[in-house]
Order: C-alpha cells, then structure tokens, then sequence
C-alpha cells in the first residue's frame, strides 16, 4: 500500500530536530517561520519540521534543508515581548520531503512542503524485541552513570507499547551532532534504527565510563592536596575560559621586547628569560606572580648600557654655573677641573664630592646646576634619618613587598648610567639593630668596589663607576671615618651681606615675582630695603629665611594688588616695616659695650658663625667653680684648664693670691637652652674671668677665638671664616685670633679683610693685654 502524501505549511528548524513522539519548545523568530506557523494554524495546525543544513544561515532556500522532517501538531502558541513566537510542538509522524516550495498568501511568502508520510512499524519480531530490550539496558546504564536524566524515564519507556516511539524518544535525551541526529531520522526502518542507536549509546556508555573515571581521580587529587589545590585546578580553567592566558603570554611578548633594546649581560638576560618561564606556567593571580613581575620589572627598569654625553666645552660649563649660582668660586673651579680631565682621559671614574656647609647655603640646588652644566641627568637621594641597611642596599627576595635599595631606585629614576647622583644629608643617617647604612655606602661611593655593586633585590652587580657621586652635610663630624676617607671634602661657608644682596637681587626675588604672579606688575625692592632685611631680620649662613622674608614682602603686595589698593610697589628701607612687621634683630640684642666680666667669643655651629658671649661673676665663696648655658664637655674642660692657669698666674695678674679658697666664680653663656661645645671659648673664658677677678673692662667692640692650655698658649681652631663672616655681622672690627690662624683669612673677601683688623696671637697673656682696658681708662 503506498504511503499518503501530503501538503502542510514548513518550518525549518535551526540547531534542533523534533523526532515523532518528542514534545518540546520551539522559539521562531523570522518572517517566513512565523508565516508558516500563521497558514498552519488557518487550518489543521499541523506543520512539516525541517532541519537546516547550515544552522547559521539566516535566510534558506529550499535546496538548504534536509529531505527528511516530521509532521508536527502545533498544541501552544505565545507571543514573546521581543516578536518571536514560542511554540510546543508534538512530533507526529517521520515524513519524505518530495518538494518544498516557496509560496505568497496573504501578502506574507513561506515555505510549503509536499512530502510523503512514512508510518510507524510497530511490527514486533524477536530480533527487534532483542534490540529493544539491549537499547533500554544501554539508556539505563548512561542514566545510571552520567546521572543527567531522571530514572522514572526508563521505566515509562520499558512501559510503551508503541516500539517505534521508543528510539526517538531516547535520542532527545542523548548530547548527540546535529548531523547524527538526521542520520537516525532518515533510518525508517525500525530495526536498523535500534541498531544504530545502541551501537550510539555503548558509544556513550563508554564515554560517560571515562568522564567518570576522570572525575573521581580529580576528586582523590583533590582530596589529598586539600582545598587549595582545587582552588588554583578551578583557578586555571576560569583563567583559561576567559582567555588570561593570552593576556600572560602578551604580557611576556612585551617583557622581551623591552630586553631586545637593552645592553644588559647575558647572565641577566638569561635569569629573566628563566623568570618568563616560571610565569608562563602558573596562574596570573597567585602572589608569587606578583613577586616575579615586580623582580622583572626591577631589571628592565635599570639603564642598563644607556649613556648621555657630557659637555665637554669649559666655556659654557662655566657660564651656566656662573648663571645658576653665585660666589662660590672654589666649587666651580673644582666642576671645572673635572671636566678638563675627562676631556683628556678617557677613564669613567667619577668624582665623589662631599659638599659640607650650613643650610641654606645651597648645597642641594648647585648639584642641579652641576648636572646641568655638564649636560647629565640627575638623581636625588635623601639619607637623613635612614636607619635601615636595606634602605642601601635592598630586601632579600624573600618574601612579598621586597624592594630593591635607594641607589637602583634612583639609577632607574634617571634612565641612564653616568647621571649626577645626589646623596643629601649623609651626616644625619643613624644605625640600629637593622644594621648600618653608613657601611653598605662604603661599597658605593668606593671607586675601587662600585664597578660592581651588589643590590640584595637585584642580585647582579651593577656598575655605579660612571656616577658623578656629590654628597650634602651640614657638619662632617657624625660621618663615620671610613666613609669620609672615600669623600672629597668642599666647605661652602656662610655667605657675606654682599653676597646675599647679590643673590637676593639675581635670583630669589625674580623668583618669588614669578611664583607670586607679580611679574606684570611694578615692583621693585631696592638694595637698601635688602640690605635691612638680611641685617634686621634674617642675621643666618645661609639665605634661606632671606627668600621667605622676600616671599613675605610679594604676598603682601600682591594682596594689595588684588583688593584693588594699588598696581605695584616699590619697596624701601623707610616702608620696609609695613610689609615685614617690627624688626626682629635689633642692635641692642649683641651689646658691644665694653663690661666687667663679659667678652665677646666667636663660635662656629652647623648653621655658621655665631657670636657668642661669655659672662662672669666673681663673689665672696670658698673657691667653687658654677658653669652653665648647657656646655659640652670640650668646653667645661677649657673653662677648668682657665681656670687653672689664672690660679697658677695670680700675682702676675693683679689677683690675690688665694682668691681660689676665698671666691666663686660663676661662668654662664646665655641661650641656656641651645647645647654649646668646642674648645674654640677657651681665650674668651680666661679674658671674662680675669675681668670679673680684677674689675677691669674688656673691650666691648673686640672678640676673639682660639684653643688654650695650660701653660697659656694660644692653639688654632677650626671655622675661621664663618666666624670672622659673624663678627663682621655684628659690627666687631677687632678679632684676636690664634697666629698660626692668620693663613685661613685668605678665604675671606677682600672688603672685609679691608674693613677689619685681625690680631695674631700667640699667649694668654698677648690677649689679656690687649683685650682688657686699664681701670683708669
């Protein structure tokens, strides 16, 4: 009997074949589906289910659909909120496609299929009674492994009397291709169907078999390295699925790209390309990844083989620093000589000055104006207070946070290998249970060793022999004596009124204009006004508090200017007060009166000379000795060792005898609260004692210096020039100091060796000739 053909509306499927028997869900979303569904449902709601070939294509001819499909009844229709059409289809029966045509009704086109309808055999024989019963064992050993279907499903299909529904059923449930899928649609004949499909579902079985022999082993390996193993497993796959692999090996492109333009050793570039091994194999995330990029990074940053090219032309050497700075002339000539000599050497050894003076002198910015005047780049390191050797030196890759030191810092910072390197404050470093810094320095500033420093982060010897190493301190003592063996000492002094009116003049106040927006503007401040700044309110070394007081007078200013009370100024020493308010030093503050019992001193500290006075009372007692003012004691011992020659010298003095059992005498140094030490008050305490013993007054315009013993001479100290800079400061012309001194005054300028008198002596008794005044005077 030939099987019925008919016409139905058709649907082609994308993705999903509907087998007879089989109830689901179809979304459908194009005009010419939804038309299909439209004309199906004007009639007997049954459509023909065809599966494309190409589930991409969007737009189908009939040539793009398979020859075989099912008949289908339409049971459900709902509209979604998009467009689309949901549909629950029941699949019917197997169906030939003999013609599929494109057809227009209803000013819609879609697709009508003539097929022939091929019935169910349900003819059941032992052969295929044999291979249900193998086909249903199979379903429910898959069932029973992957655990994916609900066992319910087997026993209702052991239940069907309909043979034929029951292989089209099971391929629903099986995670089959498309492509096999159509191949067991096409097998009518039930027995070949069984077949196929059993020979499927031992396919599976033994897949399934595996899977689940692989999961039980991931759960044992999970088991014995405990959660955290399965963690970084899951880790993997997340980071894999999301593609952070390729973000990795990217990351290592890049890595390698920066290596290929440095001149770095082989052994580095081999430890780095060891590293991009290690980081290529473990998970982006872990800490230990952290730790390998910061210690690649570490390296590639290093200037390894980058140099600059030094000035070499003395001339504008020259020019640049006499622009950038004033005065100075022994550290420019210094700067100068070195670049002579690198002109005709070729050696790379750099210079290690040490720039040594009070703050505010400028030690910090002439290092700029260095590098700038040789044409390198330049570093700065601050030292003060570092009290960790690891500071110098770098952690230990150890552990998370470790960094490298200071100076690879500061050699990544700059970019290149011969910079100006600046190590400020080296006297203010301090040593405790984390070591010495000041030693781990030893290495670097060692022209011998630093070819081949050794970073404790890094690991490989760097060559710091082209650094232009300059060191700041305020004082040379606190550095350790190994250390200053390596450093070229330069002193930079206390810098004179005049000097201070010209850099005033040159530099800080069209600085301060600038920075306060005043440049526009007319105003002026006049050498006078100046003058009286640095004499009535600064009184310092350096210049710092002279710049602050010049900022001062520009604020003021510019206030005026904005509140619309003037368009400028100009600033005199009569209307300095009403920018600067009262004065601070008065004249009156340092008496140069001449007085029983008080002598001008001069003393050097690390912010410059200072004029220092020492005051004496001699009273009725039992010969005690009272020193106050906070002395050291270098300089407690030089008030005894006084003492103890005017003892030993009474009655040459004009003193009694045995004022040692019947005075007291009380030597004080006021600002009691500022810490005094030295030897250089020694001269200035025996001259104030004798003066208060004998009644005769010193002279108040005359101050001196010098170291004494006790047989009564006269010993050289150190700061000469700062303190000559301070008596003149003061308005003392006349300075008593030791003979063997007089060499030093060659460092001051020549007006002021003009202006003042400078005294040689060589005994105690030299100065108290010509310091004290007869009692009839």
């Amino acid at each position: 009997m030939a099987n019925l053909i008919i016409t139905k509306p058709l649907l082609a499927l994308r993705g999903v074949l509907i087998f007879p028997g089989m109830i689901a869900n179809l979304d459908v979303g194009r005009e010419k589906s939804i038309a299909a569904i439209d004309a199906a449902e004007g009639t007997d709601k049954q459509i023909i289910l065809v599966g494309q070939k190409q589930p991409e294509q969007e737009n189908v001819a009939a040539d793009d659909l398979y020859e075989w499909g099912v008949l289908a009844n339409i049971k459900q229709r709902l509209q979604l909120p998009n467009g689309a059409v949901r549909l629950l289809v029941e699949g019917l029966e197997r169906v030939h496609v003999l013609n599929a045509l494109e057809v227009h009704e209803n000013e819609q086109d879609f697709f009508v299929g003539e097929v022939e309808v091929v019935p169910a055999d349900d003819a059941v024989d032992a052969e295929a009674e044999g291979l249900r019963r193998l086909l249903l064992d199979a379903f429910e050993q898959w069932v029973l492994l992957t655990k994916k279907v609900n066992p319910d499903t087997v026993q209702s299909l052991k239940s069907r009397t309909d043979l034929s529904k029951v292989p089209d059923i099971i391929v629903g449930y099986l995670p089959l291709s498309l492509t096999e899928k159509e191949e067991l649609l096409e097998m009518a004949p039930l027995k070949l169907r069984l077949r196929k499909l059993y020979e499927i579902l031992v396919r599976e079985q033994e897949i399934a078999d595996v899977a689940k022999n692989i999961s039980e082993q991931v759960h044992q390996q999970v088991e014995q390295n405990q959660k955290e193993y399965y963690l970084r497993e899951q880790i993997k796959a997340i980071s894999k699925e999301l593609g952070e692999n390729e973000d990795v090996q990217a990351e290592i492109a890049d890595y390698k790209e920066q290596m290929s333009k440095l001149e770095m050793p082989q052994n580095v570039a081999e430890k780095i390309n060891k590293e991009l091994g290690r980081l290529a194999k473990m998970p982006s995330m872990t800490p230990e990844g952290a730790v390998i990029r910061t210690y690649i990074d570490s390296l590639l940053a290093l200037p390894w083989g980058k140099f600059t090219k030094d000035n070499f032309d003395l001339d504008k050497a020259q020019a640049v620093l006499d622009n950038d700075r004033y005065g100075l002339k022994k550290v420019k000539e210094r700067i100068l000589e070195y670049l002579a000599v690198r002109a005709l050497s070729k050696s790379t050894r750099g210079p290690i000055l040490c720039l040594v003076g009070p703050p505010g002198v400028g030690k910090t910015s002439l290092a700029s104006s260095i590098a700038k005047a040789i044409k390198r780049k330049f570093t700065r390191v601050s030292l003060g207070g570092v009290r960790d050797e690891a500071e110098i030196r770098g952690h230990r890759r150890t552990y998370i946070g470790s960094m490298p030191g200071r100076i690879i810092h500061g050699m990544q910072a700059c970019g290149c290998m011969n910079p100006v390197f600046l190590l400020d404050e080296i006297d203010k470093m301090a040593s405790d249970f984390r070591g010495d810094p000041a030693s781990a320095l030893l290495e670097v500033l060692d022209p011998e060793q630093n070819n081949s420093f050794s970073d404790h982060f890094i690991e490989f010897p760097f060559d710091l022999s082209h650094v232009f190493w300059i060191v700041t301190a305020n004082a040379v003592d606190t550095i350790p004596p190994a250390l200053l063996d390596r450093l070229e000492i330069i002193q930079l002094s206390s810098y004179t009124d005049e000097e201070k009116v010209k850099i005033a003049q040159l530099h800080l106040l069209p600085k301060e204009l600038k920075l306060n927006g005043l440049e526009k503007y007319k105003v002026s401040v006049s050498e006078k006004a100046i003058r009286r700044v640095i004499h009535d309110y600064t009184r310092e070394a350096g210049v710092r508090n002279l710049e602050r007081k010049l900022a001062g007078i520009c604020r003021k200013v510019a206030f005026k200017i904005v509140k619309g009370k003037s368009k400028g100024a100009q600033v005199t020493e009569k209307n300095l007060e009403k920018y600067l308010g009262p004065v601070i030093y008065l004249d009156d503050d340092i008496s140069l009166k001449s007085s029983v019992g008080v002598a001008n001193g001069l003393a050097w500290t690390s912010v410059g000379g200072e004029l220092l006075k020492v005051e004496v009372l001699a009273f009725k007692g039992k010969g005690n000795l009272t020193l106050t003012g906070q002395l050291g004691d270098v300089m407690k011992e030089s008030a005894q060792a006084g003492y103890t020659y005017i003892r030993s010298r009474a009655e040459a003095l004009g003193i009694a005898a045995n004022f040692g059992e019947t005075m007291d005498i009380h030597i004080h140094l006021p600002e009691g609260a500022v810490p005094k030490d030295g030897p250089s008050a020694g001269v200035t305490m025996v001259t104030a004692m004798v003066s208060a013993l004998t009644g005769k007054k010193v002279k108040g315009k005359l101050a001196m210096t010098g170291e004494i013993s006790l047989s009564g001479k006269v010993w050289p100290v150190g700061g000469i020039k700062e303190k000559m800079l301070a008596a003149y400061r003061y308005g003392v012309k006349t300075v008593l100091l030791p003979k063997r001194n007089m060499q030093d005054l060659d460092e001051l300028p020549e007006n002021i060796r003009k202006e003042m008198q400078f005294i040689p002596v060589e005994h105690l008794d030299d100065v108290l000739k010509l310091a004290l005044e007869d009692k009839n005077e």
